[in-house]
């Protein structure tokens, strides 16, 4: 009876010792959240239109979805630490666009790199992963590409959160000039001033001027978006982009008739240093949208470099009101 109970306790002791270490390696390998294992980030691959579309990914499939549209000259690496954040509460995805990042790009011969063609691949992406509902983060490029989608699908617009994606000529800043006259008028002269922002110096300047401090900006955040740039032949990319910069300009009165039409939930937030896209640009958006939120944030084009704990507290708040 007694070599009994000393088995019995001895099962006891060992099954708690591996429930504990069990807890232990979780945390280690992933995260735990009530109870539920994920892993924090996963970086995949999909076929779509014939393009490798690379995308990172985390959360889990039953929560409400966020989708995070990258900008220029930026890929999904820009939402590194804002999805570890996030992932707890949401489903969070974030593509490379065709020419950007992990993502296949293909010479403009045989893509044609338009900021409709970039919107038309990334909501062909959302139909292959079957999300029929979701909020959508955008940033800098990812503005046109996202609104292009919301004016075509608005069933599937949950809301936005939208941080520095300008869509109002109020909030255009001068710094924008060269980009303009290369625009309006492409000779060897606007095409060498446009490509300084393919330059080092130029991506670099991006992430560090308006940075409340420069010290907490990783220099990877700038090394890594350069070394996309840097590729054979993605300046060529990069200029037709430029070029097509001024179809976004000529859509956004179609974009404020939509936010007046539909007035999704939309919760701005600003690096309110940013000399691209300018501080009125955020309040604009109440213009057409009333109930907008607008939050600044002491930061400049990328904010999210320094203040990512931030903006996941202020969507969280957000979106715990808005998305059930």
């Amino acid at each position: 009876m007694k070599i009994k109970i000393i088995l019995l306790m001895l099962t006891i002791v060992s099954v708690n010792q591996f429930k504990l270490y069990a807890k232990f390696s979780a945390e280690q390998n992933g995260k735990v959240k009530n109870n539920i294992i994920y892993n924090p980030v996963q970086y995949k691959t999909i076929l779509v239109d014939g393009l490798n579309i690379f995308y990172r990914e985390a959360g889990e499939i039953a929560k409400p979805t966020i989708i995070l549209l990258h900008g220029f000259p930026s890929s999904s690496h820009m939402y590194r630490n804002l999805m570890t954040e996030l992932a707890g509460n949401y489903h969070v995805i974030a593509p490379d666009y065709p020419g950007f990042g992990q993502s296949s790009a293909p010479t403009p011969e045989k893509y044609q790199y338009t900021f409709d063609n970039l919107s038309v691949t990334i909501e062909h992406f959302i139909d292959k992963l079957k999300i029929k509902k979701a909020s959508f983060y955008i940033q800098d490029y990812g503005g046109p590409v996202g609104l292009r989608i919301a004016t075509r699908r608005p069933e599937l617009i949950q809301s936005f959160i939208i941080q520095n994606a300008n869509a109002y000529v109020e909030g255009l800043g001068e710094i924008l000039k060269p980009l303009t006259a290369y625009i309006e008028n492409q000779n060897t002269e606007t095409e060498k001033a446009a490509r300084f922002f393919l330059m080092l110096d130029a991506t670099k300047w991006q992430y560090l001027t308006g940075a409340e401090n420069s010290e907490n900006v990783a220099p990877e955040s700038y090394i890594v978006d350069q070394y996309y740039l840097d590729r054979a032949g993605n300046d060529v990319i990069q200029l037709a982009l430029f070029r097509d910069y001024g179809s976004n300009i000529a859509l956004y009165e179609k974009w404020h008739q939509y936010f007046a039409k539909y007035q999704p939930p939309m919760l701005v937030i600003w690096g309110k240093n940013d000399q691209f896209f300018t501080a009125p640009g955020a309040n604009a958006y109440k213009k057409d949208n009333p109930s907008a939120e607008i939050h600044f944030v002491n930061g400049g084009h990328f904010a999210l470099e320094e203040h990512y704990s931030e903006v996941s507290k202020l969507i969280i708040n957000f979106l715990s009101k808005k998305i059930k």
